[in-house]
């Protein structure tokens, strides 16, 4: 277990020794499994390998939140923070295990079919089936009203035609939920989520792996829907037109998501920076020494306990059902801009060493760029923000 850097108090929701015990088994899994040899491998190969995957779903790290009669570990949001804490201060980045467990297996699971249920959270729960989440369209950005794929109805079947882009799983998923509209004319009425598995699709085509500033081991893809026919029975629960609102009601817990796997982040740059100025030397004596590093160090565990206590508070509000989108949206805007500032202050106490790929704050430095735009912009978390005005 990487040695904590803030002295936070254990929240009463996570004081059962269920929790750490848990924690253990995992960072023992990640310890083993995925040492920091092997995720410098991933990130040359751009993609986390399904073996793995295969690997932590007989580990029971898969569906975690997901209901034990449906093949999953019948945990709950705590679980899924425990799993991205260990996650974070490792400083891997780039599985996301978090997207297939706590974003689109609860879509399944709250809005799905029972058909549906039984048919997919088995299998997401043992990583014999990978999931994406597919939303964000070229020249699209954050206007999800503003979808342009379309799912047709063709007697028993949609045929839907579109793309996709920075799909994450995008080259591993083959089951992936598609935002589409089945009523162009219905507005945000119009939009509904769709299954799609990927397995002999016709007319379903993966693009490149996008080549990214950061999180190189997350496989991003671009996705091409060309008369991809699919059974109506894909449909995401009984009616047509609930897409926008199954999205809406949510985006407060994969904004959370966020904010979370970002407080870990912050703690894994800051520990492996104080690491590295105890250790380099400079006039003379250790970097720590100087009376600007202890500042700077300060300031930073300072910020980072704050965003902690934040973020605990809003677990335990989304834990209770009262997370609403404007205080996720604050977790999510705030927590993204400090770790983008904290990593930025880390990289400068390296020195010119911290500018090199080989040091790990380079590469957190490049993967933390991305949070304050994917989930939602932190201009749209602001606007979001604003309307409680």
């Amino acid at each position: 277990m990487p040695t904590p850097v803030i002295n936070v108090p254990t929240p009463e929701y996570m004081a059962d020794e269920e929790f750490a015990m848990f924690g253990d088994s995992v960072g023992k899994f990640l310890d083993s499994e995925a040492p920091a040899e092997t995720l410098t491998k991933w990130r040359e190969a751009g993609i986390v390998p399904r073996s793995f995957w295969e690997k932590a779903g007989a580990a029971g790290l898969l569906g975690l939140s997901t209901a034990a009669e449906y093949g999953g570990q019948g945990g709950d949001f705590r679980h899924e923070a425990v799993l991205m804490y260990e996650i974070g201060v490792r400083g891997f980045e780039g599985w996301d295990v978090t997207l297939h467990n706590a974003i689109v297996a609860p879509y399944i699971e709250a809005y799905g079919t029972e058909e549906q249920k039984q048919t997919w959270l088995p299998k997401i729960a043992t990583g014999k089936v990978i999931t994406a989440i597919a939303m964000t369209e070229p020249g699209m950005g954050s206007d999800l009203q503003g979808v342009k794929t379309t799912a047709r109805k063709d007697g028993n079947h949609y045929v839907i035609n579109g793309s996709k882009t920075f799909i994450t799983n995008g080259q591993n998923a083959n089951l992936i939920l598609v935002v589409a509209k089945t009523d162009a004319k219905a507005g945000a009425r119009g939009t509904s989520l769709i299954l799609v598995d990927t397995n002999d699709a016709e007319g379903f085509e993966r693009g490149r792996n996008l080549d990214k500033i950061g999180r190189s081991m997350a496989d991003t893809s671009e996705l091409f829907f060309n008369d991809l026919r699919v059974p109506t029975a894909n449909l995401l629960g009984l009616d047509e037109g609930q897409g926008f609102i199954q999205l809406m009601e949510k985006l407060p817990q994969e904004r959370l998501i966020l904010a979370v796997q970002g407080v870990a982040a912050m703690e894994y740059a800051l520990r492996v920076t104080i690491d590295y100025v105890k250790e380099r030397q400079a006039f003379g004596k250790a970097i720590i020494d100087f009376q600007n590093t202890q500042f700077k160090l300060a300031e930073l565990k300072t910020e980072l306990t704050v965003a902690r206590v934040f973020v605990d508070h809003c677990v335990g509000l989304h834990l209770q059902g009262k997370l609403d989108s404007p205080t996720a949206s604050m977790a999510k805007y705030w927590v993204s801009e400090k770790h983008c500032k904290l990593v930025d202050e880390c990289l400068q106490l390296h020195g010119g060493y911290g500018y090199m790929n080989e040091y790990p704050i380079a590469v957190a430095y490049k993967d933390a760029r991305v949070n304050r735009i994917y989930g939602g912009t932190s201009e749209i978390m602001k606007l979001m923000i604003a309307r409680t005005l």
